[in-house]
């Protein structure tokens, strides 16, 4: 496994739409397992191909709990429900952080490394960071979603996306 470079802002490839994943194969696999290589060495709690230089439709989530990680190929938020408002801060924007309101339920149709298709419903923090992530592939930043920004010293003690 390899772990890559991140995409940083204001690169142009994080604010474009990504392109569906349409061929399932070893490479796909390596891809996947160098994203989570990637996102573990940076201490993430999810990754976007975009955020590796990548235009294509896959994202990876592990919030480190008893879900393991999750790996969404051509994922559709099928639906959500409530709110929730909470830190985030992300991989390709070091050092920012803010609060932002997402919504508390999430439903999300995806694919797994093989093509097959899977349903996942989340909530609370996982919800949060999957929608994070499925935001990355459609070119849609944290940033714009922020409704106060917050200094690392705020941040002690919380979860943040």
């Amino acid at each position: 496994m390899a772990v890559k470079k991140i995409v940083t802002y204001p690169a142009e490839i994080l604010e474009k739409q990504c392109e569906p994943v349409t061929v399932f194969d070893k490479k796909l696999s390596k891809l996947l397992n160098n994203m989570y290589d990637t996102m573990i060495e940076y201490d993430g709690v999810g990754l976007a191909a975009p955020q590796i230089g990548v235009n294509k439709q896959i994202a990876i989530v592990d919030i480190d709990d008893e879900t393991g990680p999750i790996e969404l190929i051509n994922p559709e938020i099928m639906e959500t429900s409530g709110e929730q408002s909470g830190p985030e801060g992300c991989l390709s924007f070091p050092g920012l952080y803010g609060e932002v309101t997402r919504p508390y339920f999430v439903k999300v149709k995806a694919q797994d490394r093989k093509g097959k298709s899977f349903i996942i419903e989340a909530e609370d923090f996982l919800a949060r960071a999957i929608q994070h992530e499925i935001d990355h592939l459609h070119g849609v930043l944290f940033i714009s979603k922020i409704t106060r920004y917050l200094e690392e010293d705020e941040l002690e003690g919380l979860e943040v996306e």
